[in-house]
Order: C-alpha cells, then sequence, then structure tokens
C-alpha cells in the first residue's frame, strides 16, 4: 500500500518538513533494492572504520548506503521553478545556512518572532530535508509533496546533482579546511563513531572522507559561481560570522525576496540573524532533545562551538601546515583561497 501525501494544495513554501502530516508511512512503497545493486557492486570501495564503507562513484567517494539514493535521484527528481537547493561539506555550516534560509524565505508565513515558529519548536534539519536521503529512503515521495518554492539540501558535489536542478537557484556554504576537519571530528565522536583524530585527519588529506575530496567539492561550486552568478551563491562561513544580519540581505536579494523598506524599519532581517544564532538556537528545546540520521546524531551535535580558530587546539603545526599546503596545491589557479 502506497502511502497517503497529505494535501498541501492550499500552502505555500518553503513548509517545516516535519510538519507535514502523513498516512500509512510505514507501509509506503521503498525503492526496490536492487534498482542500482549492479552499479554499486562494481565501484572502488574503501573501508573508513567498523561498518563504514565508501564507494568512489563518478570521482567522489560517498557512504556506500548513499549511493543507490544517488542512482534513484538522477533517474528521478524532477525540478521545478523555484526550487532552492543549499550545499555543503559537512560541518561546514549546514546547520545556519538551513536555519537562515528557512526563516528568510517563510518569513511572511513564519514571522521570526513568533512564538510557535517552526525553529523554535524543530532541528533545522527536520525543516529543510536532506535530499539524499530521502531517495536512500525512497521517500522521495515526500519531496514531491511538499509546496512550492522547495528548499532541500544536499552534500554532493556540484558535478553530481540532477541536471534538472541547473536552473535553480543553489546556495554553497563552505569553511576553513582545518576547522571543518575538527568540527567533523567532534561530530563523530558524539555520535559513537570513534575514529582517531588523525584517523580523520589524513581521510581528509587523501581525498577519501565521505563526499570527498573535499577540493573538488568546494571548486566545484566555486566555479559554478563564477560562471552563474545569478543561480550559485557562494558562501564563506568565517565571513558570515562577521556579518550575519549581511548575509541574512544577501540571501534575500538572492532568492528574490528583498527585504521591503517596511521590513527593514521592523528590524526583520536583525530578528531573522538573532533567531537563527548558535547562542539562541543551541538553548531551543527542539535543539535539545532528539536525534536524525542513519547514525542518529543527537539534535545538540549540531551546536558546539561554531568558532573560527579552533583547530590550533587539536593539530599539531606539522599538521596544520600539511593540510595548507594541500589546499593551496588543489585550489592554485582559482582565485579561491582560505587564507585572510
Amino acid at each position: 500500500m502506497a502511502m497517503t501525501a497529505p494535501d498541501t494544495s492550499c500552502l505555500v513554501g518553503p513548509v517545516a518538513f516535519k510538519d507535514l502530516n502523513w498516512k500509512d508511512e510505514g507501509e509506503m512503497v521503498i525503492t526496490p533494492p536492487d534498482e542500482s545493486a549492479d552499479i554499486v557492486s562494481s565501484l572502488p570501495s574503501n573501508i573508513t572504520g567498523p561498518n563504514i564503507q565508501l564507494r568512489q562513484y563518478q570521482g567522489v567517494w560517498l557512504l556506500g548506503t548513499v549511493v543507490p539514493g544517488l542512482v534513484s535521484l538522477h533517474r528521478r527528481f524532477r525540478s521545478r521553478p523555484g526550487d532552492v537547493l543549499l550545499a555543503s561539506p559537512a560541518k561546514s555550516g549546514t546547520t545556519w545556512i538551513k536555519a537562515l534560509t528557512f526563516a528568510t524565505m517563510a518569513r511572511s508565513s513564519y514571522p521570526p518572532s513568533a512564538p510557535d515558529h517552526p525553529l523554535r519548536r524543530l532541528n533545522p534539519h527536520e525543516c529543510v530535508p536532506y535530499m539524499e536521503d530521502l531517495f536512500v529512503d525512497g521517500h522521495e515521495a515526500k519531496l514531491e509533496a511538499l509546496p512550492s518554492p522547495r528548499l532541500m539540501h544536499t552534500h554532493l558535489h556540484y558535478s553530481l546533482l540532477p541536471r534538472s536542478l541547473a536552473n535553480c537557484k543553489t546556495v554553497f556554504v563552505c569553511r576553513e579546511p582545518k576547522d571543518m576537519i575538527v568540527s567533523l571530528w567532534h561530530y563523530l565522536h558524539r555520535a559513537g563513531v570513534n575514529f582517531s583524530f588523525s584517523e580523520v585527519f589524513e581521510l581528509t588529506c587523501d581525498g577519501k572522507n565521505p563526499n570527498g575530496p573535499f577540493w573538488d567539492h568546494v571548486l566545484g561550486y566555486w566555479s559554478a559561481s563564477k560562471v552563474r552568478p545569478e543561480g550559485v551563491l557562494f558562501l564563506r562561513y568565517e565571513k558570515m560570522l562577521v556579518d550575519p544580519v549581511g548575509t541574512v540581505r544577501e540571501l534575500a536579494r538572492f532568492l528574490d525576496v528583498p527585504f521591503s523598506a517596511a521590513e527593514e524599519m521592523a528590524e526583520l532581517p536583525m530578528e531573522i540573524g538573532k533567531l537563527c544564532s548558535i547562542d539562541i538556537m543551541r538553548g531551543l528545546q527542539g535543539n535539545k532533545t532528539g536525534s536524525i540520521g542513519q547514525f542518529k546524531f543527537a539534535h545538540q551535535s549540531f551546536f558546539r562551538k561554531g568558532v573560527v580558530g579552533d583547530w590550533v587546539n587539536h593539530m599539531t603545526p606539522e599538521m596544520a601546515r600539511r593540510m595548507d599546503a594541500i589546499v593551496e596545491e588543489k585550489l592554485r589557479g582559482s582565485g579561491l583561497t582560505f587564507t585572510s
């Protein structure tokens, strides 16, 4: 029996993904497991830890469990006018950009000061769905049921995006690689994935971390933002921290929903920036309890420090020099750097 979709015909997106009410979810049709079995089994593999196998798909290392969903995504995903895609490497500002973009796009339906705002009761990852996961789990019908404009997120490289997304707005955020590695290690450790810090560091240097190599990940969106600046917005986590309200305004302009003079007078950009700040979000009930994803990452694990330069507390000078040298080599000639 197929899952019954909720009636969203009267809704205007984006809406908080978890707020959709589904019937018969336990009986929904799951994507046939053999749909991509031959493709997956033929891919190069790499075991990175207990029960964690990576597969190399079109030059990108992905969790083996993600590849079947990616194949389904390529075969069946269809974009709509108005779709907005958020993209990022893991632990590079994903949670923050989800919150900021959702609050900015949905401000007419959910004023940032409203006591019942979805971000006050739900984790940002429950508001903005992770596109690959829906196809991995065979839940792509949920994506189809979302009212337009849809707001989605991906960790995929630009080269792996479905072609139909080429005309949609994409917002990409990245982070200084040394801080990204530190944040990733803490995140995995909290979830009970007990890699040593040196193991996470080495995998990243080798480009064999999930969604690696990270330099290809960043360069793909950087290049796209230069070719199609009206369609791809490239953001740096460190610059967002310096001016979060300016980032809110930049997002609104890019997404063709700029703040009106009345909204500016009412200080809506500031209210959104405040609501989505790490200090406020860390204290909200929806982020103190619950978990998400294959590894049951606790909601509270998404709000550790969010600072710049924490890598100095974890890396030796030799490790830092090695990572800087890799980044300099891989980004050479692109115009992109991670130095201030």
